[in-house]
């Protein structure tokens, strides 16, 4: 999934370091997120800039630690923590230091104190009301999802053009048209949309949910969005993820013997040949 940050005239606001250079994902400042202070210091104090990259493993972190608490568990490890969310175990430290806390030698971190931290960081501690735009077949999967409410995210509008639909209860809310999408965010105080609807759409669906005071946008439509500076977009490009993997798949063929995938032919004796 990709980052865009608010776009004018179709120019990406890029942040540099003192060199120039542009940083990497692990280093690359966030929007000026703060970490949780420190033995009861003020936060703006002690305020830290948290790498994107570490704000996404904090979500990976959160959600394995939810499940631990769920079962009982009181403490956890690194090593325990870093193995189950697939990272290494400094990785994970390093992490974790942005929220200030450093676990304790020989018990490691208290689950029920790590999970209150990042959801600090993370803006948990709050709701934040989601509306979702394009009850196509996407759309209708992300309507009734059921997981969405119990991490904060209740989905309170849905919208689309189709006359059909509109009116219809999905998951419970009715589906209203695309031309009341300012009122209706403005009047339910939507902070998160999520457009999925045909990319030719796209654009014009993101400029009425910034109207009705949206601030943040996942995208599932394969374009670019021209959005304010203030307006933060997340881009899922699923046909992009798969030709990812498309590219693993083959540089794993290319890593097989002679080059190539094992062929399997047939001889005349009908016996199986490896090629």
């Amino acid at each position: 999934m990709v980052a865009q940050r608010g776009r004018r005239n179709g120019a990406a606001a890029h942040k540099r370091t003192r060199g120039g250079a542009t940083p990497d994902a692990d280093n690359a400042p966030t929007a000026e997120i703060p970490a949780v202070a420190e033995n009861g210091a003020d936060p703006e104090v002690r305020a830290k800039s948290i790498p994107e990259a570490a704000v996404a493993r904090l979500a990976v972190y959160l959600r394995i630690l939810s499940a631990m608490a769920e079962q009982g568990a009181t403490t956890v490890s690194s090593e325990e923590l870093s193995t189950a969310a697939g990272v290494n175990s400094a990785k994970l430290r390093k992490d974790l230091s942005y929220l200030g806390s450093y676990g304790t030698r020989g018990v490691g971190y208290e689950v029920a104190v790590l999970v209150g931290q990042i959801e600090r960081v993370l803006g948990l501690t709050r709701q934040h009301k989601v509306a979702v735009v394009g009850i196509g077949n996407l759309g209708h999967a992300l309507a009734n999802y059921g997981g969405f409410p119990g991490r904060g995210f209740p989905v309170e509008a849905l919208f689309d053009i189709d006359p059909d639909l509109i009116g219809v209860p999905v998951g419970g809310i009715p589906v209203t048209h695309l031309d009341d999408i300012p009122q209706v965010c403005a009047d339910r105080q939507i902070s998160i949309g999520v457009i999925a609807t045909p990319p030719a759409a796209a654009q014009t669906v993101c400029d009425r949910l910034v109207e009705g005071g949206v601030q943040c946008i996942l995208n599932f439509a394969p374009v670019v969005l021209q959005v304010p500076e203030h307006v933060e977009v997340r881009k899922v490009d699923l046909a992009v993820e798969l030709q990812i993997l498309s590219f693993h798949v083959a540089r794993r063929a290319d890593n097989e013997p002679n080059g190539k995938v094992a062929e399997s032919t047939v001889a005349g004796n009908g016996a199986v040949l490896q090629s």
